[in-house]
Parts: structure tokens; C-alpha cells; sequence
């Protein structure tokens, strides 16, 4: 644990880290700028992080709607809005483990191919994929209900955000240098934290409507997604990676959506 930390302050880290918003500007210029040693205990924070990602993508998908745009454009819309506070950082990573699993034949290989920054063919189909799954789960519940779209995207936000530390508490890291050696293992504290507080904001879509079965369901499929990326990069590239970790959160968000969609 970094001394003096709050949970405030492990906040402000996690939107610094994992957001576009300028408050990484802030903390650059600040006395003590904190970095990704910090992580193992800043991610108590990552499920609020997450949350006010989804807020405001929610806002979004609000907005489009009162303007007369209907689901099936409302919803990229939002969708857009979240990868554009990100920076694409997990959409990234999920491109880099569909190129580098699926394209490489050794481990060296596939590390390297990961780390090139051109996408390949693998890539690009992970990437279409999970843009055209998502935005159709999205507008399919915003159809049903506005409200629990808003929801179901704060939720999917934290929970996801909070399930791509899975392979980073349960792998090695798979080079000894890149942002998921950086990071490090989280602390047990801190990730048990993350985890409680993560599923309370994923069981938000109770309060539009959504039954605590269906709520709880689909939080489930959506653990298991991210937690199916433990095997396959552990077969692939022996550990994990940043984009391990990125490709996790894509599986886990996607789930979600699916999850709700199919009214599970």
C-alpha cells in the first residue's frame, strides 16, 4: 500500500490511468506523480472509475434518444462515446491477443506479433465483432427500456473494468517489462475490494426494472468471460499482458450486454 493513499486518491488514479479525461495532465504535474507501481492497491477504485465512464456514455445514449435517434443509433453512439474516454486502450488489447494467439506459432512470436501496433486480419475481425455485438445487445435492451440501457452500461463499465484483473491476479506476467509486469499482481485486499464493489454497481439495472436473477446472471457470464482469457493466454504466451488484460475486459463487457439481452 503507497502511504497516504485514500480512496479518493486511488481514484483519481484509476481515471487518470484508464481514461482520456485530463486529469492525467493533473497528475503529471503534480509533486508526487503517482504511476503504475501504485496499481495492486489503486484498484479498489477501478469499479467508480468504470461507473463514471458508463455514466456518461449513459448520458449519451440518453441524449440521441431525446433527440429522436432510435436504439439502433443511439447506441453506437454511446458505445463511441465510452471507447473515445478510454482511448480504445482494451479494444486494443483485444486486437493485439486475436492477432497474436491466433496469427503466431511460438510464444516468441506471438509476443512479438502483440506488440507490433499494425493490426492484422484476427484483429480486425475481434474488433468488428465485439463493435457490432455490443452496439446490437445495447439498442435491443435500450429497446426495451432506456432506462435500463443507462444501467446496464454503468454496470457493464465497472464490472468489466474490475474482471480484466483476473489474469493479472491468477498469471504471471508473460515479459518482464510492458504495462501487465508494470502493474503487478493486485493486492488480495484491494482486488476483494474491487470485486464487492464492482458487483454492487453491476446490480444497478435492478433499480430500472431488471429482475435480481437476470441481474445476477448475467454478472456471472460476464466473470466467466474474463475468466476464460486465463487458460488461453497461460496455452498461448505462458502469463499475461496489458493486452490480456484488455481482451479480458472486452470478453466480460460484451457478456454482459449479451447476458441482458437474451433477458437471462
Amino acid at each position: 500500500m503507497r502511504p497516504g493513499s485514500s480512496l479518493l486518491a486511488d481514484f483519481w488514479l484509476c481515471l487518470g490511468f484508464f481514461t482520456r479525461l485530463p486529469i492525467r495532465l493533473a497528475m503529471r504535474e503534480a509533486a508526487h506523480p503517482p504511476s503504475l507501481a501504485h496499481f495492486s492497491h489503486a484498484v479498489r477504485a477501478l469499479p467508480l472509475a468504470g461507473a463514471v465512464l458508463g455514466a456518461i456514455a449513459a448520458l449519451v445514449l440518453g441524449v440521441a434518444h431525446g433527440v429522436g435517434l432510435p436504439p439502433i443509433l443511439a447506441a453506437p453512439l454511446a458505445l463511441c462515446c465510452l471507447i473515445m474516454l478510454s482511448g480504445a486502450l482494451h479494444e486494443d488489447g483485444l486486437a493485439d491477443c486475436a492477432d497474436g494467439f491466433f496469427g503466431g506459432t511460438t510464444r516468441e512470436r506471438k509476443l512479438e506479433i502483440m506488440q507490433d501496433s499494425r493490426i492484422g486480419t484476427y484483429g480486425a475481425v475481434a474488433l468488428a465483432l465485439s463493435l457490432y455485438i455490443r452496439a446490437g445487445s445495447l439498442a435491443s435492451i435500450a429497446g426495451e427500456s432506456l432506462s435500463l440501457a443507462g444501467t446496464v452500461l454503468i454496470g457493464a463499465a465497472a464490472l468489466s473494468r474490475t474482471a480484466a484483473l483476473i489474469p493479472l491476479a491468477l498469471l504471471p506476467p508473460a515479459r518482464e517489462k510492458g504495462a501487465g509486469f508494470a502493474a503487478g499482481k493486485p493486492e488480495p485486499a484491494a482486488l476483494k475490494a474491487a470485486a464487492c464493489l464492482a458487483i454492487a454497481v453491476a446490480l444497478a439495472p435492478v433499480l430500472a426494472g431488471a429482475g435480481p436473477f437476470r441481474s445476477i446472471a448475467s454478472i456471472a457470464v460476464a466473470i466467466g468471460a474474463a475468466y476464460a482469457i486465463v487458460p488461453l493466454a497461460r496455452k498461448n504466451i505462458g502469463g499475461q499482458t496489458g493486452d490480456v488484460a484488455g481482451a479480458a475486459q472486452q470478453l466480460s463487457e460484451i457478456a454482459f450486454y449479451l447476458a441482458f439481452a437474451a433477458r437471462l
